[in-house]
């Protein structure tokens, strides 16, 4: 239970469902309602299928590269921390706001939605951390592969509220939760750093 709700936590904060609203909204600006909905719908599957498979094979795929999963543990949270250090100092907003113009509306759904606003490096990186924590448990890694979905649900029921919901907050709701998610990540991605530590020290 706590590594789910850890799984939860974490996938919540790197995606970051609430930020990926306004950037919806940027990138089918002048689309119809129908249209929309079959964007957020297809970005949602394009990046459950970038995680899910982060999930299943990446720790495969850094046994083959002769990666330790220990080192990738200190570098991912190396990594998560930077995306932290972006969110708290408002800096994640403006460079998502860079990745998001649309070289074409056909594939608007693939990039840069799905890819890298939903399945960033920091979402990936978490998948395979989190997948290494559950060693081989196909229970624990299916429950993670469930989590992803449901993330990725509240993705698209974000873009499907994202008018509203932007609305219900405001400029000021929106920076403060985003600075409060950004502190919370730091905490976990200095652990994630400490866990890698220590289990080398261990070797």
């Amino acid at each position: 239970m706590h590594n789910l709700v850890s799984a939860f936590i974490t996938l919540f904060v790197v995606v970051d469902p609430i930020g990926l609203g306004p950037m919806f909204l940027g990138v089918t600006q002048g689309l119809p309602a129908s249209v929309q909905r079959k964007v957020g719908r297809d970005a949602s599957i394009i990046a459950f299928c970038v995680l899910a498979g982060s999930a299943l094979i990446g720790d495969w795929l850094l046994k083959a590269l002769g990666i330790g999963l220990e080192a990738f543990r200190i570098a991912g949270g190396l990594l998560l921390f930077v995306i932290a250090f972006e969110m708290v100092f408002e800096m994640r907003a403006e460079r998502k706001s860079s990745d998001a113009s649309p070289q074409g509306r056909a594939s608007v759904a693939a990039f840069p939605l799905a890819i890298p606003l939903m399945a960033g490096p920091g979402a990936i990186t978490a998948c395979v951390l989190l997948a290494g924590r559950a060693q081989g448990n196909w229970l624990e890694l299916g429950l993670l592969i469930g989590i992803i979905a449901v993330m990725l649900a509240i993705c698209y029921l974000v873009f499907l509220t994202s008018g509203a919901l932007q609305r219900f907050l405001g400029p000021r709701g929106l920076i403060i939760a985003g600075r409060l998610l950004g502190v919370l990540l730091a905490a976990m991605a200095v652990q994630f750093v400490a866990d890698g530590i220590l289990a080398l020290a261990r070797h």
